[in-house]
């Protein structure tokens, strides 16, 4: 019996998809694909903020408009999950976006009870 051994075939190192020439290229490359998408990110962020600001003051329309039991039922809810987020070991900035309605809602409710105010007395 003869037994065939067969040397495995030795490969040049690859690095990001392509052979491994110090380095240098590669890093360029990268540079210039983080700049690409640096200079991306900056074109579109007046946007987004207009977009943004277009949600929050349609939010809040909403929330002023509402009913004192939409209010309510609303204030449960973001009660509810700031209370599942915390006992769930949630990050704290999570459970404090999830306050944000709680608070717009509960300050319109008391804006509504609150009655009529009293002129200071000048």
């Amino acid at each position: 019996m003869t037994t065939e051994r067969s040397t495995p075939e030795v490969k040049a190192p690859r690095h990001n998809g392509g052979p491994n020439e110090g380095g240098r290229p590669s890093l360029e490359t990268a540079v210039r694909e983080a700049r690409g998408a640096l200079e991306g990110m900056s074109r579109s962020m007046p946007e987004l903020a207009r977009a943004s600001r277009g949600a929050v003051d349609d939010a809040l329309r909403a929330i002023e408009s509402g009913s004192d039991e939409r209010l309510t039922a609303g204030m449960t809810f973001s009660a509810g999950l700031m209370i599942g987020l915390l006992v769930g070991g949630a990050p704290r900035l999570l459970i404090g976006l999830a306050l944000l309605p709680l608070a717009a809602m509960g300050l319109t409710l008391a804006d509504r009870r609150g009655g009529p105010r009293k002129a200071a007395a000048g």
